[in-house]
């Protein structure tokens, strides 16, 4: 697949010395960018949600107590 970027020339200049200075080319940057942020927006949804689950029911577990649960001890 092949996207088009509109942006300014000062931009494009950071962004290609910062590929460049990484030893990334820009194409691969761009690419790892992206999907950081998809990955970034992930892990907040599911720390938001696991955080939601818990305020609806605090109980807490050690990992013995799980292990307990699982009947590995």
């Amino acid at each position: 697949m092949t996207v088009t970027l509109r942006m300014s020339d000062k931009d494009s200049r950071v962004i290609r010395d910062y590929a460049k200075l990484h030893g990334m080319t820009v194409s691969e940057f761009m690419r790892r960018a992206a999907m950081e942020k998809i990955e970034d927006e992930i892990d907040l949804e599911v720390a938001l949600r696991a955080q939601a689950d818990y305020e609806a029911d605090p109980a807490a577990y050690s990992h013995d107590d799980v292990g307990r649960m699982l009947g590995l001890k």
